[in-house]
């Protein structure tokens, strides 16, 4: 099951190749925890998003900032202060998006949103930056970071753990049945929770420390296979 920071629709190339895409009790978490699908009909079975409010709120400190900005909604991800780099990231992993011509997301008033990322190649500047949103996101704001570029923010006590057992309950899966594999900070809540946590070969330093195993191969090819090999198959 993919647990992402992605939409659902951010990830439909990647369900086609996994063979995946749009099949009954087949599942991906979204948005960090944010939702949860059921990949036929893209049926959204738990969402847990931002008020418009605090969305707002984050977009306009992001602007003054110069950040940018991804908004999204459940079926789009709307891109503000767009440079090159994240362009061309977007374009590579065909994931379709809609760049803001005028800088307001008062058109979103109405649409459920699930989360605000801040992108910087910098993450320590991305974490001083935290500091400086205290006013706004504390108490009301998770704050985690994925991808070495990505500031994730969402709703306070959205995360991939908490998903990941909601889905689980659903499918009868007791927890120390659950076998997660990761690679950066947002992926921590879920693989706290595991009864086998995973690291990536290439995972943050802080991601293998917590982990019970940390796989030869990266995050580029051949993680669960290794999982499979060594855990199931029993190689």
């Amino acid at each position: 099951i993919p647990a992402t920071g992605r939409g659902y629709s951010g990830i439909t190339n990647v369900l086609k190749a996994l063979d995946l895409y749009d099949k009954e009790e087949e599942y991906v978490v979204s948005f960090n925890g944010g939702a949860l699908t059921e990949n036929k009909n893209n049926r959204i079975m738990n969402f847990d998003g931002l008020s418009f409010e605090k969305a707002k709120e984050l977009f306009e400190f992001g602007l003054l900032k110069n950040q940018c900005m991804h908004i999204y909604t459940k079926d789009t991800v709307y891109l503000c202060n767009l440079n090159e780099d994240e362009k061309n990231r977007f374009i590579n992993q065909k994931s379709a998006f809609i760049e803001l011509e005028e800088k307001s997301i008062d058109f979103l008033k109405n649409e459920p949103i699930a989360k605000v990322i801040y992108q910087n190649l910098d993450t320590n500047y991305l974490k001083e930056l935290s500091k400086e949103m205290l006013h706004i996101t504390e108490n009301e704001v998770s704050v985690n970071y994925s991808s070495n570029r990505y500031m994730e923010l969402n709703k306070i006590g959205v995360n991939k753990g908490d998903a990941v057992l909601k889905l689980a309950a659903l499918l009868g899966v007791k927890q120390e049945e659950i076998i997660v594999a990761g690679d950066n900070y947002n992926d921590v809540s879920m693989l706290e929770i595991a009864g086998l946590s995973v690291a990536a070969g290439n995972a943050v330093d802080d991601v293998k420390k917590i982990c019970d195993y940390v796989c030869e191969n990266d995050n580029n090819q051949g993680v669960i296979a290794e999982i499979i090999e060594k855990f199931i198959l029993d190689k």
